[in-house]
């Protein structure tokens, strides 16, 4: 492998994980937009609506994708990694 290949892997990486480091803070910082919990940061939704999701299906699009990661940080007690990330990084 060269040096070149291995600058294409390095900067790679790098920008997906600055996706996704900007996919958890922006997930930290979602509400619902609709329904019984509009208004509220996803995170401070419980966890049996989301499991009522997971049973009926979640909507399609960025709702329906931010909905499922957050049953499975639910469903791991992650919570916390979460609001930290809500209080420590603003919504940019």
């Amino acid at each position: 492998m060269n040096a070149g290949s291995l600058y294409k892997i390095c900067v790679s990486v790098t920008h997906n994980m600055e996706d996704q480091n900007k996919e958890l803070i922006e997930l930290a910082h979602a509400k619902m937009p609709f329904g019984k919990f509009k208004g509220r940061f996803l995170v401070d939704i419980p966890e049996p609506y989301y499991v009522w999701y997971k049973n009926k299906g979640f909507p399609a699009g960025k709702l329906g994708k931010q909905l499922a990661m957050m049953y499975e940080i639910k469903l791991n007690c992650l919570e916390t990694m979460i609001r930290n990330i809500k209080d420590k990084f603003s919504k940019g």
